[in-house]
């Protein structure tokens, strides 16, 4: 399997709690919005999205749309917004210690 896949799957999560922090989103935008940042398949993000209604983080809404049926719209539950804060900040970590690591790496060629 391609690496860079695996970067993404493991920041789609991330990228997700942090785009339906900032405002409730329904599906289709939420993948939009996504794929602002990184390119992902459609059909990846419904799952993720299941899984976090099902693990608590998220719940739904549904609204009424002048385009067609009802959207159904994500929004973070507190237990959610603590999830995403730990998952940021565990993510900074993560990312400035292989950003030293690369560094250190470089220097030593």
């Amino acid at each position: 399997m391609d690496i860079h896949v695996q970067f993404k799957k493991g920041a789609l999560e991330l990228c997700v709690l942090v785009l339906i922090h900032r405002k409730p989103c329904y599906g289709f935008e939420l993948a939009q919005q996504v794929s602002q940042y990184i390119q992902v398949a459609e059909g990846a993000l419904y799952p993720l999205l299941r899984r976090l209604v099902a693990d608590g983080h998220c719940s739904t809404y549904l609204q009424e749309s002048n385009e067609g049926p009802p959207r159904k719209y994500y929004v973070l539950t507190p237990e959610g917004e603590q999830y995403m804060n730990a998952m940021v900040e565990e993510w900074n970590k993560f990312v400035s210690s292989v950003s030293k690591l690369l560094k250190e790496g470089a220097a030593n060629e």
